[in-house]
């Protein structure tokens, strides 16, 4: 029994040796959102955390957790507290945009009674707000750590965003479990997605991964429920409704209306 254990211990320390040292951890990544949100929105912290003092204990913590993953990424510890110091400065923004997106989905759904219920029992909400700190992690230059972000609120909602996507003003995820938004799509301002929609690539062709694989969404469009829409080149115009269950490989213009239309017979 011993000899196997020392040769099986042997031989996974030779295997994980193929692996960096040094990476960082999802359950980091779960308390920098948990933190970063509490920082910005009263929903996500304490009764106690509602004075000036608390808050900024609060952005202290989640600066120095987003220091703690991004440490393994970025081992120049000047990059890293300005990395933080940016982070600090980008925190009125994110505020405001996310408030436009909670506001956004709040008027376009008539079950919900509040911004607030909106803000702390809406997955769609959720999964954008952590897009937005994922996508700007990535802009930073920093690998791996948007990635995980992007893992936590898919695993908590069913909606996985790629943190490289563009995304605009006011984005609205109505239900949203099985959405899928890829790396390269573009979306514009005031778009609402519901449930199961992909926004994916016509090939999973390796050497396409520095090319624009996935579609691009104009503004003010709606896509119903389990829509797919593939392809870097594809675009979808403004002010277009594409209905439930449409496959769409090409673009379409301005003002469209897709639907898709089966034959169904109750006997």
């Amino acid at each position: 029994m011993t000899n196997d254990l020392t040769r099986i211990a042997q031989s996974l320390c030779d295997s994980r040796k193929q692996f960096k040292h040094a990476y960082p951890r999802l359950q980091t990544a779960q308390l920098f959102i948990d933190r970063c949100l509490a920082t910005l929105f009263p929903h996500f912290g304490s009764a106690t955390e509602q004075t000036e003092t608390s808050i900024k204990n609060s952005i202290t913590e989640s600066q120095t957790l987003l220091e703690e993953l991004c440490t393994p990424s970025c081992p120049d510890r000047a990059a890293v507290d300005q990395l933080s110091a940016r982070y600090l400065s980008e925190l009125p923004t994110f505020h405001h945009t996310m408030c436009e997106d909670a506001q956004a989905i709040c008027q376009g759904d008539p079950a919900a009674h509040s911004v607030d219920e909106v803000i702390v029992a809406y997955p769609g909400f959720y999964a954008i707000a952590v897009y937005r700190l994922a996508h700007w992690v990535l802009q930073q230059g920093i690998s791996l750590v948007p990635r995980l972000l992007s893992e936590v609120a898919h695993s908590r909602t069913g909606i996985d965003i790629h943190p490289g996507a563009q995304i605009g003003r006011a984005f609205v995820i109505d239900h949203g479990t099985g959405i899928v938004i890829g790396e390269t799509t573009t979306i514009r301002d005031h778009v609402k997605l519901y449930q199961g929609v992909t926004l994916g690539a016509l090939s999973v062709d390796k050497g396409l991964s520095h090319t624009k694989r996935h579609p691009t969404i104009e503004d003010n469009v709606v896509i119903y429920a389990n829509a797919t829409i593939l392809g870097g080149e594809t675009v979808i115009g403004a002010g277009s409704i594409i209905g439930g269950n449409v496959w769409l490989t090409s673009s379409v213009p301005s003002g469209s209306r897709v639907y898709h239309r089966s034959d169904i017979t109750v006997k």
